[in-house]
């Protein structure tokens, strides 16, 4: 049963993610560091850091878990047609809308913190926005980017351990923007055999596109194993509409 909630210091291990609370549900533990190693370590336990600003770190587990399998994908009728019209562009070398990954990361943690400007929701505080971009400069974490007319029009970002992918955020500013990236990104996964994505938390965006709730113990044994696979080779470049990257 869990207990109260736990602090945790820098110099100690988090709590495992089955010790979350039930009120509030999935909270696993509060503390103050959010460096690289501690992310390193949350993420392959199966939790993640979520808080406001002014607040300490919370780390969070929910149950159960919203993940998208690679296959179960579903693409909408006018997104699928919008995805034929630009590999039909790009078999003519018309590049009007091209899909690129770690091109603008900054950019991309940006466009999905503004939306907490525009009164949506967002956790994605400074401290968070710093944190990241080492986590990037240290190759865990990737963003995808949607390119209109040369124009960044949106994008993503997640975390990549091993076969595992971890969603984080991401934004539009054009019709589809995200969802283009989102596809690219999945078709890009399931060539290196990542078979599922954490989607975090419940949302109806993303549950129109496939993904569905799964019992916290099946998802953290996944993380388990997944995040103990060989790495991708995750290099920039742009993403064809196979899901192959490109230099």
């Amino acid at each position: 049963m869990p207990g109260p909630l736990i602090w945790v210091k820098p110099d100690e291990p988090l709590p495992r993610a089955d010790q979350a609370l039930l009120d509030p549900p999935g909270l696993v533990a509060a503390g103050l560091d959010l460096s690289v190693p501690r992310l390193t370590e949350a993420y392959r336990k199966g939790i993640f850091p979520w808080f406001s600003d002014g607040d300490p770190v919370l780390w969070w587990s929910p149950d159960p878990r919203m993940v998208l399998v690679p296959h179960e994908l579903h693409i909408s009728k006018s997104l699928n047609k919008q995805l034929r019209q630009i590999a039909r562009q790009q078999q003519n070398a018309d590049y009007s809308v091209v899909v690129t990954t770690n091109q603008a990361f900054e950019a991309v943690m940006q466009g999905c913190a503004a939306r907490g400007e525009l009164g949506q929701d967002t956790w994605i505080t400074v401290e968070m926005k710093q944190a990241y971009q080492q986590w990037h400069a240290a190759g865990a974490v990737h963003s995808v980017e949607t390119w209109m007319d040369g124009q960044l029009v949106g994008g993503l970002y997640g975390v990549c351990l091993g076969r595992m992918f971890f969603g984080e955020s991401m934004f539009t500013r054009a019709t589809n923007a995200s969802k283009i990236a989102l596809v690219y990104l999945v078709r890009f996964l399931q060539r290196q055999g990542v078979t599922m994505i954490d989607c975090q938390m419940q949302t109806e965006h993303l549950a129109l596109m496939g993904a569905r709730n799964i019992a916290r113990e099946v998802f953290i044994d996944h993380v388990s194993a997944a995040t103990d696979a060989p790495p991708i080779d995750w290099h920039p470049g742009w993403l064809d509409t196979e899901g192959n990257l490109q230099p």
